[in-house]
């Protein structure tokens, strides 16, 4: 049966919401490494988290673009530049952890990590 043009459309948000869940993903897992230091401090040498940010997107790339997912997964494939919109969200995440950590450094005990640290 063909796919039609609603469906179409649906499966391609189910894919987009999919794909950004991802990308803010990344920032998730960039932010918890540590809770204090900033990633420029602590590094990205674990490379068992590196692969496995790798690994989740390409899932998500394979997931997306297999012929015949999507009527099993409800997908559709991407065009590219649709993967690009989560991606200031993804960073507007680590910003903010980024200056967290920062002020939980400069002030020791202070509000922030008060209201912050977990």
């Amino acid at each position: 049966a063909v796919v039609s043009t609603q469906s179409t459309g649906e499966y391609t948000c189910h894919s987009a919401f999919f794909v950004s869940i991802v990308i803010v993903q990344w920032a998730d897992v960039i932010i918890c490494k540590t809770r204090k230091l900033s990633v420029f401090q602590q590094g990205m040498t674990n490379w068992v988290l590196n692969t496995g940010i790798i690994f989740e997107t390409c899932l998500a790339a394979f997931m997306c673009y297999t012929p015949g997912l999507d009527k099993a997964l409800r997908v559709f494939p991407l065009r590219i530049w649709w993967w690009f919109p989560a991606m200031p969200f993804s960073l507007l995440i680590w910003v903010y952890d980024e200056i967290r950590r920062l002020l939980i450094r400069k002030y020791p005990g202070g509000w922030v990590e008060k209201e912050t640290y977990y």
